[in-house]
């Protein structure tokens, strides 16, 4: 039970339509909403109701019906508090199957089920791949590659986040050293790590960079760090002794997604930064030049200011080629996307950098997707 939170459970008969049961979580909502003075401050304080029926259902114990209306309140918690979530069949399996994953993560982990696979990072003026981003795929024994936003949500919830944000790291720096070495016209290569916000918060994280970048003779130069807004933002004083600490490695640091979270650059001035990164959400919208969208608005807004704090900016989830062309003409530098090549397993980037580092995008101009 997470600090500050208090549970109860309640009984409630007689009821002669379902729609009574919702009818006393609403009122409940509504009683504890509203604020109180404690040691003469003002509290707010929210409830999240599960409701469980006995009506229809084939319980044979209290702590059956006990057990779903948890899991209905745990719903309503997920779907933003201060309201109510009655249990039924779909939740049930909605459940069983979180389970079963976070079960199969456990085993992946175990049996090294994970890969990298690695996005171009792109000079928009001349084509040069500059970087690449390690992208952690789960290759699942039953269902298939699945792409992170398909399990990382409950290694969050879990914890499990910091072992898979570590083999994430360790693999990436282990096969950047590769290339380098392999091939000279690498040399000036960087590889883009996602750094979570519980890997982010761990004591020993600048050690354990340290030790990576020694055990693979990787230049800290090489290795650039992505963090989200909602982690820099978590708590700004101990981010900053944190970055400051990295850039005195001599780590490159990159906030990813820019514009979905606090969607200000006011804070940049306190994080010493190197670099944005355009969410894709925003690129979308950038070629019309009538489109008056908040999307289009804030990709326009953020290129100008960026050079100004003497930030690079990378264009995630560049698809098409009038995108690039109006990037370019807002002297954006750098870029990545399906418009360019989509996520590549190790071997194909390894023949991707053999003997040349510039290329010309050839089907990738149709592709369209996720990454």
């Amino acid at each position: 039970m997470p600090p500050g939170s208090v549970e109860s459970a309640w009984l409630l008969d007689d009821f002669k339509d379902p729609e009574n049961a919702k009818h006393a979580a609403e009122r409940l909502i509504k009683a504890v909403s509203e604020p109180f003075v404690l040691d003469g401050k003002e509290v707010f304080i929210t409830a999240s109701v599960g409701i469980a029926l006995s009506s229809g259902a084939s319980y044979e114990s209290p702590e059956e019906i006990l057990r779903d209306a948890d899991t209905a309140m745990y719903r309503a918690k997920s779907l933003g508090k201060g309201r109510y979530e009655t249990f039924d069949a779909d939740m049930r399996a909605s459940v069983i199957a979180r389970l079963q994953l976070e079960m199969d993560l456990h085993r992946a982990i175990e049996h090294g089920e994970f890969t990298n696979f690695y996005q171009p990072i792109v000079s928009l003026s001349s084509g040069e791949i500059v970087g690449l981003e390690a992208l952690l795929r789960w290759q699942h024994p039953t269902r298939g590659q699945l792409a992170p936003k398909e399990f990382i949500p409950v290694a969050e919830e879990t914890g499990l986040i910091r072992e898979l944000g570590w083999w994430n790291l360790r693999e990436a720096c282990r096969q950047m050293s590769e290339w380098r070495s392999r091939y000279p016209s690498c040399a000036n290569l960087t590889i883009s790590v996602n750094l979570s916000a519980k890997q982010f918060s761990e004591p020993t994280l600048i050690q354990g960079i340290k030790d990576l970048l020694t055990e693979f003779g990787l230049p800290p130069t090489a290795l650039r760090l992505e963090l989200t807004e909602s982690t820099v933002m978590g708590d700004p004083q101990a981010t900053v002794d944190m970055l400051e600490q990295m850039k005195a490695i001599g780590i490159s640091l990159a906030i990813d997604d820019f514009g979905t979270g606090y969607s200000s650059l006011s804070y940049l001035h306190r994080f010493p930064l190197d670099t944005l990164k355009i969410d894709r959400s925003f690129i979308s919208g950038i070629v019309d030049a009538k489109d008056i969208s908040d999307s289009a608005e804030i990709a326009r807004t953020i290129l100008p200011m960026a050079s100004n704090l003497q930030l690079e900016v990378v264009a995630e989830g560049i698809e098409t080629s009038e995108q690039l062309a109006m990037l370019k003409g807002l002297r954006c530098k750098y870029g990545q996307g399906f418009f360019f090549s989509e996520p590549l397993p190790a071997a194909e980037v390894s023949s991707l950098l053999t003997g040349q580092l510039h290329w010309k995008p050839k089907h990738f101009s149709a592709a369209s997707g996720k990454q």
